[in-house]
């Protein structure tokens, strides 16, 4: 799976999870600690809302803190759709693989960060389904490219405090749950 093709599967996935937040789930706890679906959301919405700035090669600093604060505002779905849809435009622009993208820890190729993108989508997809009792499949072929994605990652991300440790998995888990216990999920 090629990445814009496997960033739009996650998009999928996680617009899907979208779509099965109730209204009484806003204050949920989700598997990522600390978060509630609203941090979650809010979280990924923020994220989206950057893509065509950075894509359109502004920096961190030149963006400032046009996105500061309090992204969802009263209607959530509304924002999570715009952002992720300004988004995914930006991303299919023709050249976005191969620019240099200015992030917050440096300098580094649309590549990299289209991957880094995928990964948070379908992963914080899978969360926020399962934070809301919603299927939490991500489908075979993304899990797979994540998950190759993310095992040589894994080192330099060891320590930090993007991810929770590892969790242990039977030796014959599929991508996604090993994807998600890599990750530090519980699945």
């Amino acid at each position: 799976m090629d990445l814009l093709d496997a960033h739009g599967h996650a998009m999928d996935v996680f617009d899907r999870a979208m779509h099965k937040v109730g209204i009484g789930d806003w204050d949920s706890p989700t598997p990522c600690a600390d978060w509630t679906v609203r941090d979650l959301v809010g979280h990924l919405v923020n994220e989206q809302l950057w893509v065509p700035d950075l894509l359109a090669g502004k920096t961190v600093a030149e963006v400032g803190d046009k996105y500061d604060g309090d992204v969802l505002e009263d209607d959530p779905m509304h924002a999570w759709t715009e952002s992720s849809q300004a988004a995914r435009a930006a991303w299919l622009r023709p050249g976005t693989l191969v620019q240099v993208v200015h992030l917050s820890f440096g300098d580094t190729d649309g590549t990299e960060y289209g991957w880094q993108m995928t990964t948070d989508l379908a992963v914080h997809g899978w969360d926020l389904a399962t934070a809301v009792g919603a299927d939490a499949a991500m489908g075979e072929e993304l899990a797979t490219a994540v998950l190759e994605y993310v095992e040589p990652q894994l080192d330099a991300w060891s320590g930090t405090s993007m991810f929770a440790e590892p969790v242990s998995v039977p030796d014959d888990a599929g991508p996604q749950t090993r994807l998600v216990a890599l990750l530090g999920r519980r699945p």
